[in-house]
Formats: structure tokens, sequence, C-alpha cells
């Protein structure tokens, strides 16, 4: 074989190189993500027809309806109201969570704070438990009769139900931003840590205090990785389900369609009808795309309108 290849012959190796690599995060996307996707697609525009009492062969025969298992889920009440709750509890969740998770990535950047990495340890480390495990763990920490931290409740006068009908959606908050504080102060700690420090020693100079840097310097720099950290968790909070559907054996006051996807689960798995549950998840992501891609138009026309 000679030595020298055609310049054409190593052009289309080197193109085709970077396809190799990605072949296998691809074929995993297809049969994963886009398979899917595309089945539950599918069988949002079908239904189960019955005919007769449904006994027999062929009685039973899946035909398509085109949109009507959408028209079906948009007009249901148990879905709109699933939706209010999930809006209630993600305000809740995204303004403590990412307040929390921006003052530490604050407090661990300054250059007096002790036992930084231990610190950094200790506020990520929560979002290292899986949410089934978290979710029992602070049910069992809100459970009356078993719960420490009711027994502490009650020694000081004050009885509060964590479970009950008007505490429950702040006790699944609490459970979420326990677990989600880490992963974002991570996320805006790097950046900072990515920031020239001379920035912050000229401003020193000029006499700022270290509230001033936070808040005029550091901030701004940090607000693309907060737009980032609040799509994700606008996308998380919408799939709101391990939650409460882990703390709903402990209390009655966690209906079976408490969040959209609760309801898509029971749909499919509970009463058995896939076709609605798959309509029902087609709308669901449908909406999160829109809040999501809301959210990045509301914040990107604000930024060129100050911009202007």
């Amino acid at each position: 074989m000679s030595p020298h290849r055609p310049a054409g012959a190593r052009t289309r190796r080197a193109g085709a190189a970077p396809y190799l690599f990605l072949a296998p995060a691809m074929v995993l996307f297809a049969l994963f993500t886009a398979l899917p996707i595309g089945y539950t697609a599918y069988l949002s525009l079908r239904r189960t027809k019955v005919s007769g009492l449904g006994l027999g062969k062929g009685a039973r025969k899946e035909v398509f309806v085109g949109l009507a298992n959408y028209a079906t889920a948009l007009g249901d009440g148990e879905l709109w109201a699933g939706w209010l709750r999930v809006l209630g509890y993600g305000a809740l969740v995204l303004v403590v969570m990412l307040g929390l998770a921006l003052l530490f990535a604050l407090l661990l950047d300054t250059l007096h704070v002790r036992f930084a990495r231990f610190s950094r340890a200790a506020i990520f480390l929560p979002y290292a438990v899986p949410g089934v495990a978290a979710s029992l763990l602070w049910g069992f920490l809100y459970l009356p009769g078993v719960s420490p931290v009711n027994d502490a409740l009650s020694a000081l006068g004050a009885r509060v139900d964590l479970l009950g009908a008007g505490t429950v959606t702040f006790s699944m908050a609490n459970v979420a931003v326990w677990g989600g504080v880490g992963f974002n102060m991570l996320v805006l700690y790097t950046t900072l840590r990515a920031v020239p420090r001379e920035y912050y020693e000229a401003a020193r100079i000029d006499g700022a205090s270290e509230t001033q840097i936070a808040l005029r310097i550091k901030v701004p720099i940090v607000t693309p990785a907060i737009i980032l950290t609040t799509v994700f968790s606008i996308i998380a909070t919408v799939q709101v389900f391990t939650e409460p559907m882990t703390l709903r054996p402990l209390t009655n006051t966690i209906s079976t369609t408490w969040s959209p996807l609760m309801k898509v689960y029971r749909d499919a798995f509970v009463t058995g009808d896939l076709y609605s549950a798959a309509a029902t998840a087609v709308v669901i992501a449908a909406i999160s795309v829109v809040l999501s891609f809301g959210f990045l138009r509301v914040v990107r026309d604000r930024a060129f309108g100050e911009g202007r």
C-alpha cells in the first residue's frame, strides 16, 4: 500500500471521525429518547374500540382517532387542577432553591470563609441522595407519632400537621429544595471561580465592600448561569412526581392526580388507558417546552431592551 494517500480519502476519513465518536451517543439517544417519544405520540392518536361485550377474537381493536385523545386531555379538569398545584409548588421551590443556591455560592466565594471544602461537600451532599430515599426520609420526619420534629413542635406548644392539607405542599417543596440547592450552588460557584480575581481586587481598591462586590459584580457575571439553572429547575418542577408519589401512602391529602405526571401514571397503570395517558404526556411535554422557552424569551427581551 502506498504511504501517500489521496487528499480526498484523507479528507473523507477525517470528516467521518467525529460521527464515529458520536455514533454510540446517537444510537442510545435514538433507542431510549427519540423512539419512546415517537411511540408515545403514536399511541396518543389511537384508542381501543370495543365491539359487543368485548369478548372473543377481534372484539377489541386499536383504531386511529386523530386528536380526540388530546381534546379529552385538554378538557380534563383534574389535569388543570394538578397544574395549578404544581405552579404554586414550583413558584415556592424556584424562589427558595435558587435564592439559597446563589447565597451559598456567594458566601463560599468570599476570601474569609472557613471550612470551604467541607461546606461545599455538605451543601452538595443531599443532591447525591436519590429522590425516593430523600422523600421517605423527610416523610418519616413529617409523620406524626414517629417524627422528632413534631415532638419538638408539640413541646413548644405548636401543633402542626406537616402532612395536612394546608402544609403538604410546603413539606414537598422542602424535600425538593433540600435536594436541589447543592447542584445549583455548584453550577453558580463554578462560574464564580472562573472569574479573574483581578476584578474583585480592583473593586476593593476603589473602596467597594464585599456586599457591593457581590451585588454589582458577581451577580451580573453569574446571570447566564442563573438563567440556565432556572430553565433546568422549571423543567424538573413541571415533571414533579417522586415527592408526592412517595409521600402519598403517608397521608390522605395527596390525591392520585396531585401532579400532571401522577395523572399520567394513574391513567396508564391503574385504569389501563395507555392512549389517554400518552396524549396527556405529550401535552405535559408541550407545556414544559412553552414554559422553558417562554422564560428564555422574556429574559432575552429584557436583556435586549436594557441594552437599547
